[in-house]
Order: C-alpha cells, then structure tokens, then sequence
C-alpha cells in the first residue's frame, strides 16, 4: 500500500468514520473540516508511528499537513532525507 493510500484509509477510518467520497488527494483537511487541532496531534503520531520517522514542531504546517497530498510528498521528502543523512 502506498503512502497516501495508508494515510487516506487512516483519515477515513478516524475522521470521516468510513465516509470517503469527498476524499480528494487535494481535499485541505482544515478547510472541509476534516482534522482539527487535536485530530493534527493524532494524525502525527500515525505518521511517525507507520513510517518510522520524527516530526519536529516546526514541520506541523498546512504545506505538510493538510491534505494528502501534502503528506505523501512531505513524507518521501522526509524519509529519503533520513536515509541520505544515514548513509
């Protein structure tokens, strides 16, 4: 399963309660309503929990964080840094 598609059943699962037909990949969290502040904190943890990887308060903005888009590419960006800086 790709990034967005484990994020996508995560958001629907535990946001939108099974209801994913207004889901786009574009589709801002914030501005639909979808995650609030606390659902953000929630949304983190599944990240860094199924991915493996920390996300530091400076990183928790819209241009990460709000849609899936926005996560799937902040996500490879983050885990192809990680490699590179281990390697």
């Amino acid at each position: 399963m790709s990034c967005i598609e484990m994020v996508r059943k995560f958001v629907v699962d535990n946001f939108l309660f099974g209801n994913a037909k207004e889901l786009k990949d574009n589709t801002s969290f914030m501005e639909e309503g979808i995650i609030d502040s606390t659902g953000i904190l929630e949304l983190v943890f599944f990240l860094e929990e199924t991915f493996g990887m920390r996300i530091e308060d400076e990183e928790l903005i819209p241009e990460n964080m709000d849609s899936l888009q926005n996560i799937a590419r902040f996500v490879a960006g983050k885990l192809d840094h990680d490699s590179t800086a281990e390697g």
